[in-house]
């Protein structure tokens, strides 16, 4: 059955249409918005996967170009190939908040795609792709049965708005994404132009009230075009094994949790399982993995009753204690900027690389091709928690991780009138226990002072915990990766001493309440500062100078109708002035070129072959030239590369000349005048001018001096 709901949202309708299009997937939807139209399909296998003990969800998010009507710029002419940063980013915002919403015991694969059929340049299809994946979901047979919705919130001279278009972006100093439930916020990604909490506090909370229109939607769709839902039974637990492993497990399990070493607490804890077998004795052997999963399962309830009950958490810190933290910058002597921050058991080295503009990243995305002068990359090799693992191409988390450091940072950063260089930074995470990502905000801090880049604020960041049974709730800051995997809420926050930069929450519970965020973003602020006070310690600002190593740009405006004069026939004239004064050279359309260059002395040799070239004659100028060819009536000198004159044979000589060929020849250099230039282009040149001024110099009754 074919159903279309409408609703208002942001002052345009946007639309859910069901049954038409994909009617084999479980479930499937078409969103639009303005002319913006995404398909979301969810296939759940009717086979049941075994031997794993997690939710088997993948998303996958697409932008077709022919959305926007374009044809693949790559050599194949199609999209190939592994997705692209927006899509990678995209499809884990589409992921983070319905993941939770699945049953834990859920073990059937399932699949989520959501495909850009369409693209208007204006409306953004990532927040119609996560409304169309919740209601693709809520309508198949699938146990998923809580609608969830999105709203990109901006703000605009002051007042909040939902939905802003991509234009309208471009002047807000806020924007963020907020998911949701009827219960409340389920997950917050994006950022802003220092945001005091308060007022991140108030964007986060009107996300939630603009989404109630997507949320009826989605109710009153699953009425009229909801399947029932799948039966499934979920694999039973053996009661009487899993209460004798908590009888022999949990002393072990609170000693081991007492221990603060990341490393020894892991070891203790995976030995507990051999402990157990060896006392279970003979019969369970073959019941190692169902063993391990009630020691995970009793981990959970032993650190969460630690917490909640006795008020204490591994380690013994405060609840809103920050590890202790070694900041070091100057430490690789090649590099542009370098910088070593530790934060108890995670590390980060930030590595500071700057170029020209050629080095600027050119990606080519649904609303066209765009540079980015600005570039940070995270890397999580498996060496930094004790992990063997094939290492290829950045993670989903890598990219994910990369993109939430890059809005913390990018709001502090130099216009490019202030500093015209590429800048690069790389975190590579040596060891990790919590929060490696804003480890990288501050490492990348640091190692930008480190490099001498005019930051206007230094940035730091943070990631807050929760745990929550009934009344108790505990706010935990800065956390450990065992009290991110057992807690409720992993919600980062960096920023600088004004405010908010960059934020991202995800819940693992229903929802979240006003008072418990308010009081973690209170929280946040004061351990994001203690770290700040703690960086700044160790390079208070950017420093004066630059790494000798770092290249020097140099910048000169040239007339555009020059351009090509630069480039010569096939780029040989530009690659010859950077073979031979190794330095880079990259020109604008407008005319401006810029020379990149290891040193001072390079960079203005190159200047000063861009300034012959494109050199303009100008009347009465002298300049040195090379006689090019011979004619009866004169010969033509090179004055400038690319440019020619005339010089007369009656301008070739003070005395009458016979023959072009007694004064000059061909390849000589001599010093000519610039008598004209012609409304056409055609230039006069004088050697007799020269040689006239010559002699009146050398003559005392023309006035020149008398010698001794």
């Amino acid at each position: 059955m074919e159903v279309t709901l409408e609703r208002n949202l942001g002052g345009k309708p946007l639309r859910i249409q069901t049954g038409k299009l994909a009617k084999q997937a479980s479930g499937s939807v078409v969103v639009s918005y303005g002319e913006t139209i995404t398909l979301v399909t969810v296939v759940g296998s009717q086979e049941l996967r075994p031997g794993i003990d997690f939710v088997p969800l993948s998303v996958e998010y697409q932008e077709k170009v022919y959305a926007a009507g374009r044809i693949p710029g790559n050599y194949f002419r199609r999209e190939i190939g592994r997705p692209s940063e927006k899509e990678t980013l995209t499809a884990r915002l589409i992921d983070r908040p319905i993941r939770p919403l699945f049953p834990k015991s859920w073990r059937y694969e399932t699949q989520v795609i959501a495909t850009v059929l369409s693209m208007d340049q204006e409306n953004d299809p990532d927040m119609l792709s996560m409304v169309g994946a919740s209601a693709a979901l809520c309508i198949s047979d699938l146990p998923f049965n809580t609608p969830i919705a999105c709203v990109r919130v901006g703000r605009i001279d002051g007042e909040l708005v939902a939905n802003p278009t991509i234009t309208q972006q471009e002047n807000c100093d806020l924007n963020i994404i907020v998911a949701g439930s009827r219960d409340g916020v389920v997950m917050v990604e994006g950022g802003g132009h220092f945001i005091p909490e308060a007022e991140m506090l108030d964007a986060i909370y009107f996300g939630q009230e603009s989404l109630e229109p997507l949320l009826e939607m989605q109710e009153e769709l699953m009425e009229k075009a909801g399947k029932p839902k799948r039966v499934y039974v979920p694999a039973e637990k053996d009661a009487d094994l899993e209460a004798k492993v908590a009888e022999l497990a949990d002393p072990e399990i609170k000693k081991a949790l007492e221990i603060t070493d990341k490393l020894v607490r892991q070891d203790a804890v995976s030995a507990i399982k051999q402990i157990v077998l060896d006392k279970l004795g003979e019969g369970y052997e073959d019941r190692g993995k169902e063993v391990s999963g009630f020691i995970h399962d009793r981990t959970r309830v032993i650190m969460r009753a630690m917490v909640l009950d006795e008020g204490r958490r591994i380690g013994g810190r405060r609840f809103d204690e920050v590890r202790s933290i070694a900041c070091e910058v100057g430490i690789l002597p090649r590099t542009h900027g370098s910088a070593l921050f530790t934060r108890g058991e995670t590390q980060s080295l930030g590595i500071l690389t700057l170029g020209s503009t050629g080095d600027e990243q050119r990606v080519e995305t649904l609303y066209g091709d765009e540079t980015r002068p600005f570039m940070l990359h995270y890397n999580f090799p498996p060496y930094s928690v004790r992990e063997v693992k094939r290492i290829s191409g950045p993670s989903r988390r890598d990219i994910g991780h990369g993109g939430l450091s890059t809005r913390a940072i990018k709001e502090v950063l130099p216009t490019k009138e202030e500093f015209d260089y590429t800048i690069r930074i790389v975190s590579e995470i040596l060891e990790s226990n919590g929060s490696s990502s804003m480890a990288t905000v501050c490492s990348a801090s640091l190692a930008l002072m480190d490099g001498g880049v005019p930051i206007s604020n230094p940035v730091s960041g943070i990631a807050m915990g929760l745990m929550a049974e009934g009344d108790k709730v505990v706010i935990l800051t800065d956390i450990l990766g065992d009290e991110d995997h057992m807690g409720d809420m992993d919600f980062k926050v960096a920023g600088s001493k004004d405010g908010i930069t960059s934020v991202q929450m995800d819940i693992k519970i229903s929802s979240l309440s006003r008072e418990i965020m308010e009081k973690a973003l209170a929280q946040a602020r004061v351990g994001r500062l203690h770290i700040l006070e703690k960086m700044l310690t160790t390079i208070s600002q950017s420093r004066e100078e630059m790494s000798p190593y770092a290249p020097k740009v140099f910048t000169i405006n040239i007339h555009p109708d020059k351009i090509r004069d630069i480039i010569g026939p096939g780029g040989k004239v530009i690659r010859a002035i950077q073979a031979e004064t190794g330095t880079r050279v990259d020109v604008d359309d407008s005319g401006l070129v810029k020379v990149s260059a290891v040193n001072h002395e390079e960079g203005q040799i190159a200047l000063q072959m861009i300034r012959d070239i494109t050199a303009v004659p100008e009347i009465g100028t002298v300049y040195e030239g090379t006689v090019v060819k011979i004619m009866d009536f004169g010969a033509f000198v090179a004055i400038l590369p690319g440019t020619e004159g005339l010089c007369h044979i009656s301008q070739l000589d003070t005395k009458h000349v016979k023959k072009v060929t007694d004064v000059v020849q061909e390849g000589e250099k001599i010093k000519v005048k610039v008598l004209e230039i012609t409304k056409d282009g055609k230039i006069r040149l004088s050697r007799k001018a020269l040689l006239e001024e010559n002699d009146a110099k050398s003559d005392p009754e023309n006035g020149a001096p008398e010698r001794d």
